[in-house]
C-alpha cells in the first residue's frame, strides 16, 4: 500500500493549499477549522520526525473557506533520511490535490540588517552539499527530469504576500535562503561564505546558537505569523 493509499483511506479530503509549519509555528494548525487529523505514525511507509518542537501529523480543515492541508512537524535530511523521504510528504500534499504550498521555518538570518523575530519572505535559495531530491528514477506523474528554476517561488504569490503583510502592517523582509545540510549551527566561515553567495538567512548570531533560542523568538511572534499565514492562505 502506497502513503497516498493509506491516506485516502482514512480520509476523503481535497486540499487546495498545504502548508508546512517549522519549528515553534505548528499551533496555528490548532486554531483553524480542523475536519481532521491524522499521525504521521498512522500512515504506512511515512517517515517521522525526531525533533522536538514537532507533533507530527497532517491537520485537514479550512482557513475560512479554504481547504488545507497542514503538516505539524517534518522529517529532515539531518535526522538520517534519504532526500526522497524527505520530500516524500509534500509530494503526497501534491497527490492528495494541493497545488500551492506555503512553507515555513525559524532560520538565522546572516543579512546584519536582520533581527531576531523579523519575517522574511523567500525570494530564492541555494542548496549546497545536500543532494537533488530528483537523483534517481524520475517519476514522470510528478514533473520532469529536468525542471525550470528560474521562478521556484511564485511571482503572484510573492505579490500576495507583500500585500498582506501590508494589510497586517507587518515589516517584511526579502532574501535568499541557504540550506546547509544540519543539524549543527553554520561556522562563522559558513555563514561569512552564505554572505558572499548573497544569502540572507542561515545562520547567525554573537552568541551561542540553540534550539531553545529559536522556539523562544518563534513564540514571540507566534500570533502576528498566524494573522500573516491564516491571511495569505485565504488570498492565494
Amino acid at each position: 500500500m502506497t502513503c497516498l493509499e493509506s491516506v485516502q483511506k482514512k480520509i476523503d479530503f481535497k486540499p487546495e493549499v498545504a502548508l508546512i509549519l517549522g519549528s515553534g509555528l505548528g499551533d496555528f494548525a490548532d486554531g483553524i477549522k480542523i475536519e481532521q487529523t491524522i499521525d504521521y505514525t498512522d500512515i504506512e511507509g511515512f517517515p517521522v520526525s525526531t525533533v522536538k518542537g514537532h507533533k507530527g501529523r497532517f491537520v485537514f480543515g479550512y482557513v475560512e473557506e479554504t481547504p488545507v492541508v497542514i503538516m505539524q512537524g517534518r522529517v529532515h535530511y539531518y535526522e538520517g533520511y534519504d532526500m526522497t523521504d524527505v520530500v516524500l510528504p509534500t509530494r503526497l500534499m501534491g497527490m492528495m490535490g494541493a497545488k500551492k504550498i506555503l512553507l515555513t521555518n525559524a532560520a538565522g538570518g546572516c543579512n546584519p540588517n536582520y533581527k531576531p523575530g523579523d519575517f522574511m519572505m523567500i525570494t530564492d535559495h541555494i542548496t549546497t552539499g545536500i543532494p537533488s531530491p530528483l537523483i534517481g528514477p524520475n517519476a514522470g506523474e510528478l514533473g520532469t527530469r529536468f525542471p525550470d528554476m528560474s521562478e521556484v517561488y511564485s511571482n503572484r504569490l510573492q505579490d500576495v504576500i507583500r500585500n498582506c503583510a501590508k494589510e497586517c502592517d507587518i515589516e517584511l523582509q526579502e532574501g535568499v535562503y541557504v540550506q546547509f545540510s544540519g543539524p549543527n549551527y553554520e561556522t562563522p566561515a559558513e555563514v561569512k561564505l552564505a554572505q558572499i553567495w548573497g544569502g540572507d538567512a542561515a545562520g547567525i548570531s554573537k552568541g551561542e546558537l540553540n534550539h531553545k533560542e529559536v522556539q523562544e523568538t518563534a513564540d514571540k511572534v507566534a500570533k502576528s505569523f498566524k494573522e500573516l499565514v491564516a491571511k495569505v492562505v485565504v488570498n492565494m
